[in-house]
């Protein structure tokens, strides 16, 4: 063997025993200190799989066998006692890089088995031997599944086939259990950064509150002290100073609402009607400037009654402020439950485009239409992720004759 080619066997193994350690299967070492109790839980599938195995080939006895840098860890076992064993005397380290199956009918016969402790009787006595390499997508050989017995047996043609479509479905779970560790810890860390985004909007506004209230403070002293004549420039420049820092905090408070809203939700009952008395209440000096109507289809819904409360009062407020001008703006409210919940709110308002549908669910997104009110383009971006938590989502479509529908699928029931 060439240098070279010892060289890249090297890096190979290192590159393997990487893939053992990131799929957190049993391995020897990990930074040079030995790991005894490796985090890793054989799935009841694995342990299924075995059991065919052996009924597919008429072996007695089957495992799976993960290959480390320096023990043969058995992780699955029929008729067998799972155990651990050096490298140099497992009889799959042999074969397991191979890549295809190997079959011998009797152990002691083949040159590469014939003095293994396994075979000579230095710790058993098998004959019949086969193992299927575990490789997976990316090429890596993180062990075999083996059958063997003491008897002398062979395989045909469809047993070897078993065999190989057997080992794939140990790959496939061994994968499958990475992949889900994989999701869980992502969604942790997911949870951690909105706890820390939380953490992080609440000491900013903090912040940002205090400067503008005292700006907002002490522009109202300017504006009423007597020195300020009430049609020159420097009122004009207060009301300006006044109404931009109003706007600024109106938009840190929106900010702080939007980060913490949306996390973790508590289901329970609640009626549509309890959540829009609140709505209304809380919008009453809106609705009732513009003569507002609304109406309301009532049903009882499993949800998070202080967020989808919130939900709806950004929905009815927006529903109201983008009215058509010169008409009583009419707001639909209701609710169905089906397979899922579903909450509607209905305007006949001035509409939002079609190509703007999807982008105004952003934060900080807002149209600049002539005639709208000022806002932060928080609101609907909230209300996308009040239905995001409870797995669900918002649309919005055109309703017939003009004005906005704006769907909420709140998840099951």
């Amino acid at each position: 063997m060439s240098l070279r080619h010892a060289e890249d066997m090297e890096l190979q193994e290192l590159a393997r025993q990487a893939v053992l350690q990131e799929y957190r299967l049993p391995y020897g070492e990990a930074d040079g200190l030995p790991i005894e109790k490796p985090d890793y839980e054989t799935p009841s599938e694995l342990l299924d799989l075995v059991k065919l195995a052996v009924r597919v080939t008429g072996m007695d006895f089957g495992v799976i066998n993960i290959i480390t840098a320096d023990k043969q860890h058995q992780i699955a076992a029929v008729g067998v006692d799972a155990g651990v064993c050096s490298r140099e005397d497992s009889m799959c380290s042999r074969v397991f890089t191979s890549g295809s199956i190997t079959a011998v009918a009797d152990a002691s016969l083949d040159p590469r088995f014939s003095d293994n402790p396994f075979v000579n009787g230095g710790i058993a006595d098998v004959r019949s031997y086969a193992s299927m390499p575990l490789v997976t997508e990316e090429g890596y050989a993180l062990g075999s599944l083996c059958v063997f017995s003491p008897r002398v047996l062979g395989l045909d043609a469809d047993q070897r086939e078993g065999l190989e479509i057997l080992a794939r479905q140990v790959v496939e779970i061994i994968e499958l259990q990475f992949r889900t560790r994989q999701l869980v810890e992502a969604l942790e860390v997911v949870r951690r950064s909105n706890e820390d985004l939380a953490g992080f909007a609440a000491r900013v506004s903090h912040d940002l509150r205090n400067p503008l209230t005292a700006i907002l403070g002490y522009t109202e002293l300017s504006e009423q002290d007597s020195d300020v004549e009430a049609s020159g420039p420097a009122a004009r420049y207060f009301s300006i100073i006044r109404g931009s820092a109003s706007r600024m905090l109106t938009t840190v408070e929106e900010v702080l609402e939007f980060s913490r809203i949306g996390g973790a939700i508590t289901r329970r009952p609640v009626r549509l009607t309890t959540m829009m008395h609140a709505v209304l209440q809380d919008v009453l000096p809106l609705t009732s400037s513009c003569d507002a109507v609304v109406t309301l289809q009532d049903a009882e819904l499993r949800v998070d009654e202080a967020q989808v409360t919130a939900l709806l009062q950004n929905l009815v407020s927006n529903a109201v402020s983008y009215s058509t001008p010169g008409c009583p703006p009419h707001i639909e409210v209701m609710a169905a439950v089906g397979d899922t919940q579903v909450l509607r709110v209905i305007d006949h308002g001035k509409g939002i485009a079609p190509e703007d549908r999807r982008r105004v669910l952003e934060p900080l997104v807002r149209l600049h239409r002539d005639g709208d009110p000022a806002g932060s383009g928080i609101g609907l971006a909230t209300c996308a992720r009040i239905a995001a938590a409870h797995e669900g989502s918002i649309t919005l479509t055109e309703t017939p004759g003009g004005g906005t529908t704006v769907t909420i699928d709140l998840g099951p029931a």
